[in-house]
């Protein structure tokens, strides 16, 4: 992570571990910077977190520091505060007036409890299902882990309840049409205006209006190996892990960063007369 990047959410560490006191925490070892930079180097390789390379913090420790900031929702507030940077860089308000919401089935890996999971009948995957919520721009709004059994209506229905709840502002939802009945009366109660987007009948493909933001939000997930699969033992871990790499994805565009090449830039070879 950049000077510029780290600079973006440092006030959120900062104001978090002066926060923290009482026995044992008067001998802070480890920079919060290189927590997160293992974490987002976890996130991004997908390597198991036995296997940190040793220059990061004691991957112990850099599970501690995880679990802790997805319970007292440190994670969420990092994310959701470069997710409202983001939206005001692209010139709209921090508050969504809509939203695109679809789901996206992925294997798990061995740890995961079979309670945990389920069988996506209509895709054939065992595993687990993530509910998904974004604004216009893609941006992650609402997440939901659930096993792969769990029907996208289900799901629909208490991202619905998660926008109502977090994201009040939002009255109109774009969704694909793999959503019953249920869930656009659910919105409607909920005063949220929820619109099947209708597939384009030409042959070959085609992006599907409004609804093609969110596929694109599945494919910058998918950039991140840990997601690829669903390695994490509980669901709000699975969870944590989305709103990291949304996190890595936000900053990174915030301060205009790509990822990093180890290449090892070289002169070109002189060519032969």
């Amino acid at each position: 992570m950049s000077d510029a990047r780290w600079a973006l959410i440092e006030p959120v560490f900062v104001a978090w571990r002066a926060a923290r006191t009482g026995p044992g925490t008067a001998a802070r070892v480890h920079e919060l910077r290189e927590i997160v930079n293992a974490i987002l180097y976890v996130n991004r390789t997908g390597i198991p977190w036995e296997y940190l390379p040793h220059d990061f913090p004691p991957y112990k420790t850099v599970c501690d520091y995880y679990a802790k900031w997805e319970v007292d929702g440190t994670a969420q507030l990092v994310h959701d505060l470069l997710r409202d940077k983001s939206r005001r860089a692209h010139g709209r308000p921090a508050n969504p007036s809509a939203a695109v919401i679809d789901a996206q089935s992925v294997k798990t890996f061995a740890n995961v409890a079979e309670a945990s999971q389920g069988i996506d009948a209509g895709k054939k995957i065992k595993g687990r299902k993530r509910h998904v919520a974004t604004d216009t721009l893609g941006l992650v709004l609402a997440v939901i882990v659930t096993a792969a059994s769990v029907h996208d209506s289900t799901g629909g229905k208490r991202l619905l309840d998660e926008l109502a709840t977090s994201h009040p502002s939002v009255t109109k939802v774009w969704a694909d049409g793999g959503y019953q009945t249920s869930v656009f009366q659910h919105g409607a109660a909920k005063g949220i205006d929820v619109e099947v987007v209708k597939r384009p009948t030409a042959k070959g493909f085609q992006p599907q209006p409004k609804r093609w933001v969110i596929e694109r939000t599945f494919g910058w997930l998918m950039q991140h190996r840990r997601l690829v699969r669903d390695y994490e033992a509980l669901p709000q871990r699975s969870r944590t892990m989305i709103h990291w790499a949304m996190a890595n994805k936000t900053s990174r565009e915030l301060t205009g960063e790509s990822t990093p090449t180890w290449r090892i830039e070289t002169d070109k070879p002189p060519t032969s007369p």
